[in-house]
């Protein structure tokens, strides 16, 4: 007797979920992986493992532009305009004006 397996189905609730972590991860949800409860709940767990990406994360975190101001004030010069946009930026400026 041969056996043969069957892919389950997805659940509604499982197919809300990957959406709204392709969403939040900015991922595409993979067709294939759609198609079977299995592969969608492994996809899933690797989603929800990783961090999520922010607009955020490249703007230089607020004790850095404290202490840039703080540098630029003692040192007599603006802090360039690049650099709020852009954490690495921030970070050169910072440690070239100490």
């Amino acid at each position: 007797m041969e056996s043969t397996t069957r892919a389950l189905p997805v659940t509604p609730k499982q197919i809300a979920y990957a959406r709204s972590l392709a969403l939040r991860n900015r991922t595409l949800l993979p067709w294939e992986v759609q198609q079977d409860r299995r592969s969608l709940s492994t996809w899933i767990e690797a989603q929800a493992r990783l961090k999520p990406v922010s607009d955020m994360d490249g703007l230089p975190t607020s004790r850095q532009v404290a202490f840039a101001e703080k540098l630029a004030r003692i040192k007599r010069r603006a802090v360039p305009d690049e650099c709020f946009r852009d954490r690495g930026l921030m970070s050169k400026w910072i440690d070239g004006n100490r």
